[in-house]
Order: structure tokens, then sequence, then C-alpha cells
């Protein structure tokens, strides 16, 4: 289909976002700016069309009329429209006049239920002094403008509405290049032009240095002031300033910038995000007729490529994946950076060894050259090339012809063509691009002409061909297309070809085979097909290979290679580096290699450079070929204090992970049985040394005892214990206090004795290790009373009171742990006054005492009412002594011992003789207390 236009067609741009078209018209030498809405039911035999002004009010009667017709928007302005360009991301249109820009935000009207009309409404101008521009891109709020010679990237960014409900914000208080006083005036500038060519120095300004440029900007808003009001503030981007050509012989041809574009690439998309669209990165291309750019204008600003082309450019486009410029004679086609540098800003650290992609910096290639006759104009549309062309038939000499014209910033960019109706030689050409698939393959089969000869031209291709597709997984329509499968095999196609380069050629990126094959899915087993050559021959292993080799045998992968291929890389690793065959043999990976192959090998490496971590290594070996003298003979080698060190040298001859979880090897189990003290030694020093955490130590020893999950087993007490005396990291001594203290007072209260003996006794333990107390006497003399059945749990009852003894652990937080043994005898009665002492509950203490055991009262005291506590003497334990002394009489025999043989001589000693009678009881009997007080007087003679 086709509509008519008021005049020639200057500018023209679709918008994907709302299906419209914008023109800049031509007609009795005034420009037009118009839209075209629903203009594809044109082609559908619709000959109906609505004029309207921008702003006008819809009808609703109008609705159904609505739907079958193009509507033409017209959009006047103040001055003539001199460029376009519509925002891909929303539908915003910008427009570029002299000395400023005007942006249109696209409006969706709701008519009726059945209908939604498209309209614009004119929302804020960027006033920019002394700039012409001649071209514009806008996307996402960035905007991009070119002159002849100049480029500027700027970008709106909300902010808050200021107090006089204004928003306004100019830059460019500095200038690059600063009038000099007494100059010389503008006329004599004027005359010189004839003369001379003015050219300014080239510049480039990145980020925040580019708000140094002379290009002061203004914002003014035009829409109607409600709630939902944006305000704009600029930020400049980029500045470049370019110079003409220029020769010996003068400027051989004009130099301008063209095809300034602003493309965005988009959030790789995703079954659960579905068809949502979110901004990933942003790139700005522009070119001058010999050199294009590449930048990137998202999270940081930078130069990505520069493409320089064969010969002059007259137009060029970018997408995504490509390049297409055209020349006088040529359509070339180059490869873009776009993906590498939006995989990047998609995940920071996809540089690392789970993860890689091709680097930004990568040269650029040029993919295809095809000639045409006359290429006028380009653009792209999905898969498809459109290409116009005009057969021109004048001297090709005297159309090339060397022209001396003076270059004006002020010069118009809009001329007005000759009627090209009438022209014959006019030809449009839609050209189909070759799908992704296609030109991956053909990529990576061109690859294969440098296979042989290892240089990085095969890397080169293969990246490309990775980028390609890549770029085409990130598109937003990825997850509909027809090739989605396809592009996903190709994906992990060219990763693991790039995991073969990267092992089989020396080049100094050799690190980039393990990611590349992790990111190809490929098994180990199946990297080792691709790579080694069967039978026995003798091969050379790159360090690439090496590299993926150790790496992915050292991480616990659930993958176990066969018998045969684990054979083989002990071979590989015997030849390319020895001293790993250790780290290599205690891969969950190697669990089915030979046993009596790997001796031999070791042996070979021990006659060069022995190890304790060797040593071990040949122990496991014989243990897994059940030569017992053999391990014998490998454990008596060295001390086991030494041998426990060993295990921090390679964790793995202990623990394993399989699917997540830590599992014992056979190494942990013969230890387990035969030297348990080493095994829990050789736990500790891998704790000790960031080997293995808390909680993986927990597991590793309920899974080695074949416990129930909640069963704490003895050997697991035993590293606890074991850790409490080297440990020095205070939050773990804690955790590790009241994991010991709970068990032991499970084990007490529930009547459980340890499965195993306990590798420390008490008194072991208070003689190494400072958590473990003394345990006071009075302690030991109210257990000297207790029943028979606590001697059979006397070892965990003496650790729990030993605890309680010392002053490490925190008794506010073991509390609720030590409640089960509330009514547990005189287990329980010791811990409870521990625990009133520790908090300074003395008097409390002293009242548990005299009620169940007296005989430790004075004991108790003697120990623990000293200095600033000596007051309770007096203050609680006399008197509490006498009450129960009269309540109870002469049945008491304990209690009249303890007032007489110590406590009424600790008062008499301390106190003064008025202050003692003042304690003693009115009924008590004279002759029991004057020898005291007479002790009392003659102290204070004395003194």
């Amino acid at each position: 289909g086709s509509f008519a236009t008021l005049g020639p067609v200057l500018r023209m741009a679709h918008s994907e976002a709302g299906d419209y078209l914008v023109t800049i018209e031509e007609k009795s030498k005034a420009t037009f700016l118009r839209a075209y809405m629903n203009w594809r039911c044109m082609s559908a035999g619709s000959s109906r069309v609505c004029v309207r002004m921008v702003g006008h009010k819809m009808e609703e009667s109008y609705g159904e009329t609505l739907k079958e017709q193009m509507s033409i928007v017209e959009m006047p302005l103040s001055d003539p429209p001199l460029c376009i360009s519509c925002c891909p991301v929303n539908g915003d249109l910008l427009v570029g006049c002299k000395n400023k820009l005007v942006m249109f935000c696209l409006k969706y009207l709701v008519i009726n239920q059945n209908l939604t009309v498209l309209d614009f409404e004119r929302s804020l101008i960027l006033h920019i002094d002394n700039l012409i521009p001649a071209e514009v891109a806008f996307c996402a709020g960035h905007i991009a403008i070119t002159t002849e010679l100049d480029v500027l990237i700027l970008k709106l960014e909300l902010v808050q509405q200021s107090t006089d409900g204004t928003e306004q914000c100019a830059h460019g208080v500095s200038t690059l290049e600063k009038p000099v006083d007494g100059g010389p005036s503008t006329h004599t500038l004027q005359l010189e032009l004839d003369e001379f060519i003015i050219c300014q120095k080239p510049v480039e300004l990145l980020g925040e240095e580019s708000k140094l440029c002379e290009i002061p900007v203004t914002l003014e808003s035009t829409e109607l002031p409600t709630e939902d009001t944006k305000h704009f503030q600029v930020q400049y981007l980029l500045f470049r300033r370019f110079t003409p050509d220029q020769s010996p012989f003068g400027f051989c041809e004009e130099t301008k910038l063209h095809s300034v574009q602003l493309l965005p690439v988009y959030q790789t998309a995703h079954e659960e995000t579905g068809n949502k669209r979110e901004l990933l990165s942003l790139f700005c291309f522009f070119s001058l007729p010999h050199v294009g750019y590449l930048y990137s204008v998202g999270k940081l600003v930078e130069l990505i490529s520069t493409y320089q082309y064969s010969e002059k450019s007259e137009q060029a486009v970018l997408t995504p994946q490509f390049l297409h410029v055209i020349t006088s004679e040529n359509l070339q086609c180059f490869t873009v950076r776009c993906s590498a540098a939006a995989a990047r800003d998609e995940d920071p650290y996809i540089d690392t060894t789970a993860k890689a992609c091709p680097p930004v910096a990568l040269d650029v290639c040029t993919l295809r050259m095809q000639l045409f006759i006359g290429p006028r104009a380009i653009c792209h549309f999905k898969n498809h090339i459109i290409l116009l062309t005009k057969a021109n038939t004048e001297d090709i000499t005297e159309r090339r012809k060397p022209t001396r014209r003076m270059l004006s910033r002020k010069a118009d960019s809009i001329k007005s063509r000759t009627n090209s109706e009438s022209e014959p030689g006019w030809n449009l050409y839609i050209i189909n691009t070759v799908s992704t698939i296609q030109l991956y393959r053909e990529m990576v089969d061109y690859s294969r002409t440098y296979e042989n000869v290892k240089t990085e031209s095969c890397i080169h291709l293969l990246s490309e061909a990775h980028l390609l597709v890549r770029a085409a997984i990130m598109d937003p329509s990825f997850l509909k297309s027809d090739e989605k499968e396809e592009l996903l095999r190709a994906f992990r196609e060219s990763c693991a070809a790039l995991g073969d380069c990267y092992s089989r050629f020396d080049t100094k990126d050799y690190h980039l085979a393990l990611p590349y094959y992790r990111m190809s899915g490929l098994s180990m087993t199946e990297v080792l097909k691709r790579l080694v050559s069967e039978g026995d021959e003798i091969q050379t292993y790159e360090r690439g290979f090496i590299f993926y080799l150790t790496h992915s045998l050292n991480e616990d992968l659930n993958e176990e290679l066969s018998k045969e291929s684990a054979n083989k890389v002990l071979q590989i690793f015997c030849l390319a580096d020895p001293v790993q065959l250790p780290n290599i043999l205690c891969s969950p990976c190697m669990r089915n290699v030979c046993p009596l192959t790997a001796v031999k090998y070791l042996q070979k490496v021990e006659n060069i450079m022995p190890s304790v971590v060797l040593t071990l290594t040949k122990a496991f070996m014989a243990l897994k070929m059940g030569d017992l003298t053999m391990y014998e003979h490998e454990m008596d080698s060295y001390k086991e204090t030494i041998l426990a060190c060993g295990f921090i040298g390679q964790p793995k001859l202990l623990r394993q992970h399989k699917k997540g979880i830590v599992t014992p090897t056979e190494f942990a189990v013969h230890l387990k049985e035969m030297q348990p003290g080493l095994l829990v030694a050789a736990t500790v020093a891998l704790h000790e040394n960031s080997k293995i955490e808390l909680e993986e130590a927990d597991t590793f020893f309920k899974m080695l005892s074949s416990n129930s999950e909640n069963a704490i087993p003895q050997l697991l007490v035993d590293f606890w214990e074991a850790l409490l005396v080297v440990c020095s990291q205070e939050e773990i001594i804690q955790e590790l206090l009241l994991r010991v203290t709970s068990q032991y007072v499970w084990r007490i209260s529930n009547k459980q004795l340890p499965e195993t003996k306990p590798l420390k006794t008490t008194e072991d333990l208070i003689n190494s290790c400072n958590h473990f107390g003394l345990i006071f006497p009075w302690v030991t003399s109210i257990m000297s009373v207790g029943s028979p059945s606590d001697q059979d749990y006397h070892e965990d009852i003496s650790k729990l009171q030993s605890l309680l003894c010392s002053q490490s652990i925190n008794i506010a937080s073991v509390l609720p742990v030590l409640e089960p043994l509330t009514e547990a005898g005189n287990v329980g009665l010791t811990i409870h006054v521990l625990c009133s002492t520790r908090l300074g509950k003395y008097e409390e203490a002293i009242d548990q005492l005299l009620k169940s055991c007296p005989d430790a009262a004075v004991l108790y005291a003697q120990h623990e009412l000293k200095d600033d506590n000596r007051a309770v003497w007096w203050n609680k334990l006399l008197p509490e002594l006498c009450k129960r002394t009269r309540l109870a009489g002469n049945d008491c025999p304990v209690l009249i011992s303890s007032l007489k043989a110590e406590t009424l001589s600790v008062v008499a000693t301390e106190l003064e003789l008025r202050d003692f009678l003042s304690l003693l009881p009115e009924d008590g009997t004279a002759a029991f207390f004057l020898p005291h007080l007479l002790h009392c007087s003659q102290k204070k003679q004395l003194t």
C-alpha cells in the first residue's frame, strides 16, 4: 500500500513502539512534522484518512471510524524541523531544530473498551545555544546529537521537583578555548574566512569531563503540571570534536559525521519474565566518511570499537550483531562487540573460572562485501536490510573532483532536493540477512582451516561465532524464536570449541579453557575423549588442558571417571605436573583409579620430592589395595603430630563432598577404628587452618559413627574438647562450651554412657585447657556424700563441674541447658550453687547449701566469700546459722559446729566489738559466744 504526503519527504523514521511513522516533509519552501498512525490499514485497501492536530481531543463517537482509517497527526513547531528520532524503548519522539531539541511523549488514549488511539504531548524543550543539529538519536532518556564535526551525548535524569515548581539545569560554564582580550574583530575574522579555513583542535571528553565542552543546555518543561509531571536535569556523557580530513594538497573531500544511532540491548529473556523487556546496556555509533566509532554509554562511557572503511562511507546502520555500511559501490558488513559488553553489564562476574566471554577489545572483522550500483540509503528491520540505490550516469571523475569548500558549523544541513519522481534508476532492495545458525556454521567451518596451525586466528573466528550466538540469545524475541533450541545448542558447541582451542594452543589466555568447558556442559570424560588420543602413545599437553583438569579434579564434581580414564589422567599428570599427583588422586572423580598404578607413580615422585602429604596418599592407596603392612610402614614414617598436620595439605584424604554432603573416606573410617586420636587431631588442624567448618565437622563425625542424625557420637565430643584446647576465636569458644555442656547434661540426665571411651579425662582437660577449671573443694565435699549411681557418670559430671568452675563459660547462656539437672541430687545442687555463685548470688547459694548440704556451707564460704564478698559472712551466713540452730536445737550438730568452728571466728576477726555484739542473738548462751567476744576484744587491744 501507499499514501500521499504533503510534498517531498526530507526525513522519515519508524517507531516499533506504537508502530507509527514520522516524517519531515517540504511544501512551498516550508517544512512540516507529521506522524502517521494506523498506516498499515492503507495496505489493506482502506483509503480513509483522518488529519488532526497534536493533542486534539478524540470524540468517542469516532471510535469505530478510527479503527479503519489512517490518522495523520500534525505537530506544529516554531522553528523548522531539521532531524527526528524515535525512542525504540517507549516510542517518544525527539525533533531537532536550530538551537533546540523538542521532545514529544507518546500517549495511549483510551477512547473506549475496544479502541486505544495514539497521540503525542510536547513535554520538554532542550535549548542549546549555537548548535544546528545534523542528526539526533533518542533512546531511554539518552540523546545523541551530531553537527558536521561534533558529537554530544546527554542523559536526561529524573529529579525531585524544586520548591518553585520549575526545574532548570545549565551546564557548560567552562569552555575549551577562551577568547583572548584584544583579539581581531568579528568583521576582520569574517573577511579572513575567504582565505583561511579555521579548524578547532580535536577533542574527546568522556563522562564527567564532558561537562567542560562549550555547549550549555537549558531545559524548559512544556507539559501541563500534574502530580505525575516528570522533572529532569541534564548529565553530560560524551563530547567529541573532529577535524576535517587533510592532505598536503588541501581538503580532498568534505568531512561530515553521519549515521548517529543509539542501540539498546535488553536483559536476557527468561521464561519467568516472559515478554517484559528491561534495558541492560546502551551503545552509540557515529561515523566519519572513512572511520566509524562505537561507544558504550550505559554504566560506563568508553570507546569499544573503531571501524576503518576501505572507501568513503555514505551511511551505516548498527544492530546487536552487525554493523552494515554502504559506500558508493558496496554494502559492507562488520562484526560488533555489543553482546560482549552487554554480557559483562548483565553479569559482572562473567570473567571467572565459571563463566567467560570474548573480550570487548577483540578486533572487529569484515564479514561480507556485496557490490551494488549507487547505494543511497540503508535501514534495518528484524532480519532484513532495506537498501535504496540510484544508478547514476554522470561522469565519476567529475563527481569526485576535489572541491575547496569552507566548512561552517552554521551551514544548513537540510537542502532541497530536485524532484526525483521523474528521475530514472531508483531501486529498492530488501535483503534477507543470513540466519544466525547458518552464519555461525560457516564461521566455525572457516575456523577449521586454522586449526592445525594453532594460531590466534582460529580463536578469533570462534570468538566471533560465539558472540554472534550470544547476541541472538540476548534478543528479546529469543524465547519465541523457532531456532531457540538450535541456538542454545550452538552456544554450547561454541563454548566447547573455544575450550578445545585454549586447551590445545599455547596461548597466554590458556586459563579460559576451564570456564568455556564449563559453559559447554561437557563432562570431564567427554573432554578427555576430545583431547586425548587413544592408545599408549606419548602426547604433549598444553597449559590450558592441565589447568582445566587440575581445577576440575580439585573441585567436588559429581562425576566418577572410569578406571581407564582415571589411569589416563594419572599418566597425563605424571608427564606434565607430577607434583600434583597426591592432590589428583584424592579427587572424588578418581575413585576408580588403579591403586597399584598410583603407588608406582607416587614412588617416582617421592624419590625426587618426598613429603608428608605424599606419604599419606601412599598409605591411602595401600588401604585401597588392602595391604596393611605397607599402610603401617608409611604411617610409621612420621610422628603422629606431623601426620596430623600433613592432612592440612590434602583434606580430601579424610573427607570428600558428594552431592554437596560431607562424606568420610576409607582412610577416615580406618583411623576411627585404629587411631581415633590422630583422626581428631587432624580434624582440629583442618578447622584451625580454615579447611573445614564447625558444622561440616559435625556432619563428618556423625556420618563416620553411623549414628542417628540427632545423636552425638563421643568422637565428636572428643573433637569439641580438643578444639577448645587450641581455639582462639571467642565466638567459636562459646559455641563449643555450649555444645559440650549440652552433651554432658544430656548424658547425665538420661543416664547414657558414651559409646566409646573418651580420649581425654577431666584431669587431662584441666591440665591442657584453661576453659576447664580446678574443681572447688566444697564441690568435692558435696559429691563425696553423693549416691553410688553418680559414680557411673563421674567423668561427665566432673567435666561439667570443671567447666562451671572456670571463668570462660557464659553462665546466663547455659542456664536453660542446665535445667534438666534441677532434681539431680547432689549433682544438681553443685550445678545450682556454681551458677548462683557465678551470677553473684552468694546469699541464694548459702540458702541452697544450708538447706541441702550444710556440711559444705563453711567450705563454700571459705572459698568464695573473700575480699568484697566477706560481708556475706556476718550479713547472711551468721544470722542464718543462728536461726537454723535455734530451730533445730541439738538435733543438728553440723550447724553448731559450722557456727562455732569457723563462722564466729571469721566474724570476730573482721568486725569491731560493738558490731559483733549487735549480731549475736539475744537469747543466745553467753558461754557459747564468750570465747569469740574475748578474741574480738583482745584484737582491739592489740591494735
